[in-house]
């Protein structure tokens, strides 16, 4: 059945075998020898440690070496038909691909990357150009011997290699350098070519389909290698290098070939959890990249869409694991970008962000949570600004803040009208819903029915509870407010930019107010209350979020509304919003603050949001409603508490002297009045200046000349101390002839010096201050042409402070800018110079207006951040923000113009000034006090009521002299005649006749000090000065004598006394008094 064998045949195949089997062995040693002598290198250490020394016999191997590495190049360079000029066009006649593949094995063997780097690039483009060879000379593509059984698996290993070492030149290369960027741009090419099989034009026609699943596992085994070896952080840093920077390096396909490398790894694990974070934490992390790929390359973004990457990124971050691994991966920095890219990425797939959106504000509000641990982690002194995060102590990295204002941008998304449009998606279908319901309501209805039309109208009127906090409304939309206030509190620097997002978008602000309306009666105070209550000190619950970001936007927004925005046009909120608004906001706070339902040392430091936020839009409103009333007078008063009781505890109980401090308002200002005099009474008893404090209490006698009023006492009171300032001040004048006056001490010739100090200093003509178009005053911004006028401005606040200390009303009108200034009210975040400009400068206050309202490009006004202004006929430039004169107002930056320009004339102009005399006020009141009253109450404590004169509480707290008493005739006539004769404004001029001041004391005629008095003045003859025995008995009796027709009333203002003749006619009474009072006549002292 078998042949015979043939034994000579079978010898003979023996020793073939044999000698191929040593051919080979030859050949592997030959190679591995080529191997060692590549790796030596020519530093001596190196050769040491390979065991050579310095020996001919040494410096052979290495010439042998040298000689291997020229012939293989020699080899290389005829292969592939490299050209000895670099800038010839390299276009190369094809070889077959196995001897190709020889030679590259050969070349790697002696490879060196900074020696070789040359002939690396011929290599890589003699194998994109074999690439193109088609299916009738395959034999000549490099990819062809996938299909050689015999070096399938060597050329596998060559390619890794060659793709390996394209990722390696990558890493070193500078981009900026343009013959480095077209070496990127190879390898990149390379790289792309040989990862995916769809380019391969081997694999066209029915060979190709057989190929193809083959070849599409064959590159995915090759991108894993490459995952393996470090492809991403490759990536990562030459996207780093490329696109961290004001100018980007790369084009379109640049980028685009970038990021499609990096996602094939990821389709290659089909988007496995362990890859997938690689890219996140590599890839999404880098600076602005979606914001440059939306830009640069559309198709790529494309790319990331179709692979729906945003909804993969979110169910990745949604673990809260894989968040915390790639968070503690990253620097703060990098997740802020990461997050930008998020967003962006969201922004581009609308559709996975809509179907997505509680899962991306839970993964927004953990990367915020934790961009904001690590911001306090990183507080020290070596602190340096971040451009939204804000201070703390980071690493310098000059590509990281070049990209900033790209992030910034993405960043911006997050409060862009659309994203608000989606985030709220459902409290806004539910308004809108609401809206509908409530216009169908509002048509005719056919029926007839009386009563039925009664319960609709009082049910549409209803304040029952229409949202619960347990419905999904109220989670989603508590929830997204929970993300905006993580966000402002996180992303610092761009806290003013949320905040305009919010209360500039037309309808969030009425939704979020619609919501609260629908949580119950008074704005749903009693969910937060009883939330509170429950839970005291918590305010965990997403609903305080959205009261926290309610208020917030509210009051950014209020406090850019002029008078005509808010009163007459009524945008966003009606008038009776805001007074609904402020009702609760006014019980919320007291609440909150009463029952101690938040700790009271959180609402003192200011580290409660919700209590910071609901309290700055009371102020606010409050603030609006006392420059222009739009609420009833008593609307801002606590009917719940006893206001005596109050303010007596307020000095012991905590949360009473936060509520006086913080809503003064919600007590009479009357009782505030009271406690004011009353901690001032305090005051002095424990400084021992009262004479129930001291036997003797202390006193300061100064002697001032006529003709030198201000200067003497500006020379003894300016430097004497504040306890002495608060004390008994006596004053001794010295007339014109250099003569010691008498006077009667009572306090009196203290009070007619601080007149006569007051009326001079505030005079216009000295250039201390000037006046408002309504004779308002405020300093003067040229004070400086006198000489220590800054020292004169300190003076002039302990004079009006000390007044108002005593008690002693001065007519002083003050405008309202300045006064809120003294008040340091216009250091509260929700004040706005915008408010008060008209009452300074009405013209400007106009302009600034025309320029907000403006309606077409406001760069047609030719306007610039800057300011001119007219010094003592020299013209200077001011700049509102530095280098203002070369920026223009435009439609983006004008509101910001209007404020600054504001700002500038109320404040900046006259800062110094100011500044002088607060501190001067400060000195003799403690500015704690001030704290109860608003700006037009402290024009109340100077110069007193504006009330009419109460003419009942002037009778019965007058004092009689020199034979007058209540019932004398003069007297009745002269009462009679204030009140029934007399206008309104001759009242006050009557008033200031006696007291130097039209207004009543603010507490009524009991505390006017000294009291007002009334002395009969008989001039029978020369010798009666109206204070003899006979004079007091003929007033007293109503003795017949002469009518002193010829004689005027007089006063002497500093005793607030009326010299009062003892006229026989009342129509002579009434003539000369009133003749008397129209003309300043008259003013003496006794």
């Amino acid at each position: 059945m078998f042949s015979k064998v043939d034994i000579t045949k079978k010898n003979q195949f023996l020793e073939q075998t044999k000698a191929l089997r040593e051919e080979r062995a030859n050949d592997k040693l030959k190679n591995d020898a080529a191997i060692v002598i590549q790796a030596i290198s020519y530093d001596k250490s190196v050769l040491e440690r390979f065991g050579f020394n310095s020996s001919s016999a040494d410096k052979q191997k290495c010439n042998s070496h040298l000689f291997l590495h020229r012939e293989i190049c020699k080899e290389l360079e005829d292969v592939l038909e490299i050209p000895p000029d670099p800038g010839a066009v390299y276009k190369p006649k094809l070889k077959p691909a196995l001897e190709v593949y020889k030679t590259i094995q050969k070349f790697f063997f002696v490879f060196e990357k900074d020696r070789d780097a040359g002939q690396f690039d011929y290599l890589c483009r003699y194998l994109l150009s074999s690439m193109d060879a088609g299916a009738d000379n395959m034999k000549m593509c490099y990819v062809y011997l996938v299909l050689n059984k015999d070096v399938v698996l060597p050329w596998i290993a060559q390619i890794k290699e060659v793709l390996w070492k394209c990722c390696s030149f990558l890493k070193s290369l500078k981009a900026e350098n343009h013959s480095d960027m077209k070496r990127v741009n190879l390898y990149l090419t390379v790289l792309i070519t040989f990862t995916s099989s769809g380019g391969w034009k081997i694999l066209k026609g029915k060979l190709g389909e057989t190929l193809t699943p083959g070849m599409n596992q064959l590159c995915n085994n090759i991108m894993g290698h490459l995952n393996t070896k470090g492809l991403y952080p490759v990536l990562k840093g030459l996207l780093a290098q490329g696109l961290s920077r004001t100018k980007i390096l790369f084009n379109s396909a640049t980028l685009s070939a970038i990021v499609n490398l990096s996602l094939r790894p990821l389709i290659a694990s089909n988007f496995s959890e362990n890859l997938m974070t690689v890219f996140v934490l590599h890839i999404m992390s880098v600076p602005a990249l979606l914001h440059h790929v939306a830009v640069t390359s559309g198709e790529c973004l494309n790319v990331l869409i179709t692979h729906r990457i945003f909804k993969r990124a979110l169910d990745l971050l949604t673990n809260e694991q894989s968040t915390r691994i790639i968070f503690n991966s990253l620097e703060g920095s990098y997740a802020l970008c990461l997050l930008a890219n998020l967003v962006s990425l969201g922004m581009a797939e609308l559709e996975g962000l809509v179907e997505n959106t509680q899962n991306f504000m839970s993964v927004v509000i953990r990367l915020l949570d934790s961009c904001k641990k690590y911001v306090l982690n990183k507080k020290s002194n070596l602190t340096s600004w971040h451009l939204i995060l804000g201070w703390f102590s980071q690493k310098s990295d000059e590509s990281l803040n070049a990209a900033m204002p790209h992030v910034k941008e993405q960043i911006k998304l997050l409060w862009s009208e659309k994203m608000i449009r989606i985030l709220f998606s459902d409290l806004l279908a539910y308004v809108e819903a609401e809206r509908e319901q409530a216009v169908a309501k509002k048509e005719p209805s056919p029926s007839k029915n009386i009563l039925k039309k009664a319960i609709e109208k009082a049910s549409s009127k209803s304040t029952a509870v229409r949202i619960k906090l347990e419905s999904p409304l109220a989670k989603t939309t508590c929830y997204t407010c929970a993300l905006y206030q993580i966000m402002m509190n996180t992303l610092t620097q761009l806290r003013m930019d949320i905040l305009s997002g919010i209360s500039y978008n037309q309808v969030l602000l009425p939704a979020l107010w619609k919501f609260l309306c629908d949580l119950g009666p008074n704005c749903g105070l009693k969910v937060f209350i009883d939330l509170l209550t429950q839970t005291p000190n918590s305010v965990i619950h997403p609903v305080f979020s959205l009261l926290t970001v309610f208020c917030e936007a509210a009051s950014h927004y209020i406090i850019t509304l002029d008078d005509m925005e808010m009163y007459e046009q009524q945008k966003m909120f009606t008038l009776d919003d805001y007074i609904r608004m402020s009702k609760f906001l006014n019980l919320f706070v007291y609440r909150v603050t009463w029952h101690n339902l938040i700790d009271i040392r959180s609402l003192e430091s200011g580290e409660s949001d919700v209590y910071n936020a609901t309290h700055n839009l009371l102020l606010l409103l409050y603030e609006r409603d006392c420059r222009r009333p739009y609420a009833e007078k008593d609307h801002w008063l606590n009917r719940d508490i006893k206001p005596t009781a109050f303010l007596k505890d307020s000095d012991r109980d905590r949360a009473m002297e936060v509520l006086v401090k913080k809503t003064p308002f919600i007590i009479p200002f009357a009782e505030r009045v009271k406690a004011f005099r009353h901690r001032v009474r305090l005051e002095k008893e424990s400084l021992g200046l009262t004479e129930s404090a001291a036997i003797s209490p202390q006193s300061t006698l100064i002697t001032v000349h006529r003709n030198r009023v201000v200067e003497d006492g500006y020379r003894q009171l300016a430097q004497i101390p504040a306890q002495s300032l608060k004390g008994v001040i006596r004053v001794k004048f010295v007339n014109e002839q250099g003569l010691d006056e008498a006077g009667i001490d009572q306090d009196g010739v203290f009070k007619e010096f601080l007149e006569e100090t007051i009326s001079k200093v505030f005079d216009p003509s000295l250039s201390l201050f000037k006046v408002t178009t309504e004779q308002k005053l405020f300093p003067s911004s040229t004070s400086f042409i006198q000489e220590n006028h800054l020292h004169l401005f300190d003076f002039v606040g302990k004079m009006l402070a000390k007044a108002v200390y005593e008690g002693i009303v001065v007519d002083v009108p003050f405008a309202p800018f300045f006064l809120t200034q003294i008040l340091q009210h216009h250091q509260n975040t929700m004040y706005s110079p915008l408010d008060e400009l008209p009452s300074l400068d009405p013209e400007l206050a106009k302009n600034l207006s025309y320029t907000k309202h403006y309606e077409g490009d406001v760069s047609d006004l030719d306007l610039t951040f800057s300011c001119d202004e007219d010094c003592m006929g020299r013209l200077e430039t001011h700049e509102l923000v530095p280098g203002g004169k070369a920026m223009p107002v435009t439609n983006e930056n004008k509101i910001l113009y209007v404020h600054l320009m504001a700002h500038f004339r109320m404040y900046r102009q006259i800062k110094e000034q100011t500044a002088a005399f607060r501190r001067g006020f400060q000195t003799v009141i403690n500015p704690d006090l001030l704290l109860m009253f608003s700006a037009p109450e402290f024009q109340k404590l100077i110069s007193g009521d504006n009330a009419d004169l109460d003419i009942q509480d002037l009778r019965r707290h007058t004092r009689y002299y020199g034979g007058y008493h209540n019932s004398h005739k003069v007297i009745s006539w002269l009462w009679d005649i204030v009140t029934n004769n007399f206008t309104p404004q001759e009242r006050g001029l009557f008033l200031k006749f006696v007291t130097s001041c039209s207004k009543p004391p603010l507490l009524g005629f009991a505390h006017l000090e000294p009291p007002f008095s009334v002395r009969c003045v008989e001039v029978s003859d020369d010798q009666d000065t109206g204070d003899t025995v006979g004079s007091v008995l003929k007033g007293f009796f109503n003795l017949k004598k002469k009518d002193p027709i010829g004689r005027l009333p007089t006063s002497s203002t500093c005793f607030n006394l009326l010299k009062l003749p003892n006229y026989q006619k009342k129509s002579t009474l009434r003539d000369k008094l009133r003749y008397a009072i129209t003309s300043n006549t008259g003013f003496e002292l006794s």
